[in-house]
């Protein structure tokens, strides 16, 4: 059974940064590739980076480009989303999900992606 368990949300100041985590279990990690997304309230959920089985390959939607970096540890079975320089707009849950299959890819499409965590708050104050 994969689990995804997110940490690391917070409530902070415009301006501020913070690291997310995702420990993963149940799977072999290293081979698949990892995704964030997020939901704001009255929102659809969407896509905030993905990076793929070796952490050699990353995407950015284009409104965190810049601001958050995402990153992995193998090692650690966990996935990393530290974001900077962090706006009221950035305010929502952040999912981390597991891709469904093996391939060296970065998706965007949460349909990409089988196993997904229960989510961590990220509250940005302006």
């Amino acid at each position: 059974q994969v689990q995804l368990v997110e940490s690391g949300g917070g409530l902070v100041q415009a301006g501020d940064s913070l690291r997310l985590s995702c420990a993963a279990s149940g799977r072999t990690f290293s081979t698949y590739a990892m995704g964030w997304f997020r939901r704001a309230p009255g929102k659809e959920r969407e896509f905030v980076a993905a990076i793929n089985y070796s952490g050699r390959t990353t995407n950015y939607a284009d409104s965190v480009k810049g601001r958050f970096t995402i990153s992995r540890d193998n090692a650690k079975n966990t996935v990393y989303l530290q974001m900077n320089s962090l706006k009221p707009e950035d305010t929502a849950t952040y999912y981390c999900a597991l891709d469904r299959s093996i391939q060296a890819r970065t998706s965007a499409n949460p349909i990409e992606y089988e196993y997904w965590g229960q989510g961590t708050q990220v509250t940005v104050s302006s």
